[in-house]
């Protein structure tokens, strides 16, 4: 580990965004699988509101850095075209 007053503060600040990007990206995984859990349900209302909530969080996710922002348009689109598939059938 550095000796230097910068390298220390330098370390201490990527220990916080280490943690703030994990919880980003937990939040991340949890909200796509409460749209997946909704689809399976058959409860294409329950997955429309998922899906928002999901969208909005994703998105936050890109703009900090913590995801892609194009691993974020993929799994927003491919959630998208799952809950319109689920809303058409029912």
């Amino acid at each position: 580990m550095a000796n230097h007053k910068s390298a220390l503060k330098r370390h201490r600040q990527s220990l916080m965004n280490q943690a703030r990007n994990r919880a980003n990206r937990t939040r991340v995984k949890n909200a796509v699988k409460a749209v997946n859990e909704a689809l399976r349900s058959d409860d294409a209302i329950d997955a429309r509101a998922k899906l928002v909530q999901a969208t909005s969080i994703l998105s936050k996710a890109a703009n900090k850095g913590a995801i892609h922002w194009k691993k974020a348009a993929r799994k927003v689109s491919r959630l998208s075209k799952a809950v319109n598939a689920k809303e058409k059938n029912a």
